[in-house]
């Protein structure tokens, strides 16, 4: 992954970009409305810990991460939050949530079918009975066949980004392809592949590792008419 995506090159970089972020507030309100009596919570995928330094402050958090340098860095500019170097798909940390969580699309790098229903059962094993999984992850592509341009402050100014996507419908992968104009002179490309779940295929892992559906909404909260929703699920077990 970090080959892949300059964000997981530089946490830093990825922190800063994602300052305005809106997920955790996303999530907590979420919580609140389905389970407002949660006091703890688990986040896989947690990346540099952004959302749980923020969820912390309402919740007992854990969060978790497959990739060592993001782990570092979270240790390194949040040195109070709890996180541990782990893979959603195996990781078992003999411990339990109120909430188990997974934003920022980190479910949508696990492209094949036996580990998308690894990742379920590891949520399963993490959240007490009656307790809420919310996750975050694309649901539909992105199709746009035009180039998209876009500017992104960086510690040296301002960088120009041209964006183009790719979807394979016979693996349901999103590619995003990068090129990156750095205010250096310098041009970087990245190329970011996420495996798209759509509401029905999400409903039917959630059912095997024991969770009920109890809302999937857009990112704005309403019907699900963009690319990504947050679904929220029960676990019955």
């Amino acid at each position: 992954m970090e080959a892949t995506n300059l964000f997981y090159r530089d946490p830093a970089l990825y922190d800063l970009v994602q300052a305005d972020s809106t997920s955790a507030a996303a999530c907590r309100s979420l919580i609140e409305r389905h389970a407002p009596e949660a006091a703890s919570l688990i986040d896989f995928g947690c990346g540099t810990g952004r959302d749980i330094a923020l969820l912390s402050e309402h919740y007992s958090c854990v969060g978790v991460d497959l990739q060592p340098a993001m782990v570092e860095h979270a240790r390194l500019v949040r040195p109070g939050l709890d996180v541990r170097l782990g893979d959603m798909r195996t990781v078992r940390l003999q411990e339990c949530a109120d909430v188990v969580v997974c934003l920022g699309n980190s479910l949508a790098y696990v492209h094949d079918n036996d580990g998308v229903s690894q990742v379920f059962d590891t949520f399963a094993a993490h959240v007490r009975p009656g307790g809420l999984l919310v996750l975050c992850s694309p649901v539909s592509p992105v199709l746009r066949k035009e180039t998209m341009r876009a500017e992104i402050t960086v510690p040296e100014g301002v960088a120009q980004v041209a964006i183009t996507y790719v979807w394979d419908l016979r693996t349901q992968t999103n590619t995003m392809h990068r090129v990156w104009s750095l205010p250096s002179g310098i041009e970087v490309e990245d190329e970011i592949h996420r495996r798209v779940l759509f509401p029905l295929e999400l409903e039917r892992y959630a059912s095997i590792a024991g969770f009920e559906i109890v809302a999937m909404e857009d990112e704005t909260g309403g019907e699900l008419v963009g690319s990504s929703a947050y679904t929220v699920a029960r676990h019955t077990r």
